[in-house]
C-alpha cells in the first residue's frame, strides 16, 4: 500500500550457514557433524592461523587451514628496495629467530655477488644462528607445554630466553628485531664482554635444559598427549617437502648444515637429531636434542674463534670505516654512492637455503643488475610445514589438534610473509 512501511527482518547469518550445510549434506548426515572455526585468535594456533574443522562429536573428520591474515607482501617490498634495505624485513619472518633470518638472506645475496666472508665473520654468524635456534626452540617447547597444561616448563623456557635476549641486546643493540647482519658482513664486531657472557650462559643453560627434560620426557600426562599422536610417516613427510625438526622426527636424515654446509659448519663436530615414529613426542625429543647440539657447536666456535676482519673486502660495494667517512672527502663520496645506489649486483639467478629453527629458509633472487632485485621469492618453512594439516588432522580428537599444532612449531610471520 502506498505510503506504508514494513519492518524487514535482517537475515540470520547462523540460519544461512545451517541452510547452506543442509543443502550441501545428505539428509541422513545433516545434524551429526559440526563445523568449528579454531582461530585466528585462538592461543593454541600460535598466531593468526584459522582452522576450519569438521567434527563428528570430538573426532576431526576434515580440516581446512586458512592462512594470509598476516600477509604483508614482503617479497614485493624486496623488489622495490636495495638489498641491504630489506634486512629489517627479514626480522619479521620467523620473528622468534631474527638473527638466523638475517644470516640466511645475507648469504643468498652474497652468493649472487660471489662473495665469501672471512673466517671471523663466518664464526660470528654461526653464533647468531645457533643462539637463535636455542631461543626459537625454547619458545616452541614452552608454548607447546603450556598448551598441554605444563605451565612450569613455560616459565623455565622463558627465563632462559630472557637471558638470551640480554646477549642479543649486547651484540646488536636490540632484543627482538635485531637487523644485525649486512650483506657482506655484520654491522659491528663482537663486544669484548660478549664471549665471557655467552660462556656463562651455556654453563648455566645445560642444567636448566636437563630440568625441562625431566619435567616432560617421562611425564605420564605429556607422553599420553603426544605419543602416537599426529604421526607423519617418512614418505609423507618427504612428499609434502617438510623440513627441519618436523622432517627429521619422521626418520629423514636431512640437515642443510651437513648436506650442504655453509659458514664452515663442516668444521664443527655435532650430531643431527633423528626421530623414528614421526609423532608429536618425537618432534619434541628432536628439538630437545637440537638444543644440546647447538650448545656443543657454540662451545667449539668460542674455542676456535679466529681474529681478523668480519666483512668482505670489496672497496666498491662496502661502506668505508666511519672514521674515514667523517674525515676524508673520497670516503664520504663513496659512502654516499653506496647508500643511495646500493650494491652493484651482477645479473643472474641464485637460490640459497639455510637450516633455520623451523626448517629450510630459502631465498630465490633474480637480478637484472644494479642495486635492487628484479624478483625475490622466500621459501618459508612454516608455510610448507602447515600444508600437511588437511591430511594430518582428520582422525584426531579435538584435544589432539592442540598438541599437533604445538609440535609443528610454526610462526605465521614467515608463513604469510
Amino acid at each position: 500500500m502506498a505510503g506504508s512501511t514494513r519492518e524487514i527482518e535482517a537475515p540470520d547469518p547462523l540460519a544461512r550457514t545451517l541452510q547452506t550445510q543442509a543443502d550441501a549434506a545428505p539428509a541422513d548426515d545433516f545434524g551429526e557433524k559440526m563445523v568449528l572455526n579454531m582461530g585466528p585468535s585462538h592461543p593454541a594456533t600460535h598466531g593468526v592461523l584459522r582452522l576450519e574443522l569438521e567434527l563428528d562429536g570430538e573426532l576431526v573428520t576434515k580440516a581446512t587451514p586458512h592462512v594470509g591474515y598476516l600477509h604483508r607482501g614482503d617479497e614485493k617490498i624486496a623488489e622495490n628496495m636495495q638489498y641491504n634495505q630489506f634486512v629489517p624485513y627479514t626480522d619479521r619472518l620467523d620473528y622468534l629467530a631474527p638473527l638466523a633470518n638475517n644470516v640466511a638472506y645475507a648469504l643468498a645475496v652474497e652468493k649472487l655477488m660471489g662473495w665469501e666472508l672471512p673466517p671471523r665473520g663466518k664464526a660470528i654468524r654461526v653464533i647468531c644462528c645457533e643462539t637463535a635456534r636455542l631461543s626459537a626452540h625454547l619458545l616452541g617447547l614452552g608454548a607447546m607445554a603450556l598448551d598441554l597444561g605444563a605451565m612450569t616448563v613455560f616459565l623455565y623456557t622463558f627465563t632462559e630466553r630472557e637471558k638470551l635476549y640480554n646477549l642479543f641486546e649486547l651484540l646488536t643493540g636490540a632484543r627482538f628485531t635485531t637487523s644485525y647482519t649486512r650483506v657482506g658482513g655484520q654491522i659491528r664486531d663482537l663486544p669484548e664482554t660478549f664471549v665471557p657472557q655467552l660462556e656463562r650462559f651455556l654453563d648455566d643453560f645445560i642444567p636448566q635444559l636437563d630440568e625441562i627434560d625431566k619435567l616432560l620426557t617421562r611425564n605420564r600426562i605429556f607422553i599420553d598427549r603426544t605419543r602416537d599422536i599426529g604421526v607423519i610417516p617418512r614418505e609423507r613427510a618427504i612428499a609434502y617437502a617438510l623440513s627441519g625438526p618436523n622432517l627429521r622426527a619422521s626418520g629423514v636424515d636431512h640437515d642443510l648444515r651437513r648436506k650442504h654446509p655453509y659458514l664452515d659448519y663442516e668444521l664443527y663436530d655435532f650430531e643431527v637429531a633423528i626421530g623414528s615414529a614421526g609423532d608429536c613426542y618425537d618432534r619434541y625429543l628432536v628439538r630437545i636434542e637440537e638444543m644440546r647440539q647447538s650448545v656443543r657447536i657454540l662451545r667449539q666456535v668460542i674455542a676456535k674463534l679466529p681474529s681478523g676482519p668480519i666483512n668482505v673486502v670489496d672497496w666498491k660495494n662496502m661502506l668505508p670505516p666511519k672514521s674515514h667517512v667523517m674525515t676524508k672527502m673520497e670516503e664520504l663520496i663513496h659512502h654516499f654512492i653506496v647508500v643511495t645506489e646500493g650494491l652493484n649486483a651482477p645479473p643472474g639467478e641464485v637460490y640459497f637455503a639455510a637450516e633455520n629453527p623451523k626448517g629450510e629458509l630459502g631465498f630465490y633472487i633474480h637480478s637484472k643488475g644494479g642495486g635492487v632485485p628484479h624478483r625475490l621469492k622466500i621459501r618459508a618453512p612454516s608455510f610448507v610445514n602447515l600444508s600437511i594439516l588437511p591430511e594430518l588432522l582428520p582422525g584426531s580428537m579435538m584435544s589432539d589438534v592442540v598438541a599437533i599444532l604445538g609440535s609443528l612449531d610454526f610462526v605465521m610471520g614467515e608463513c604469510d610473509r
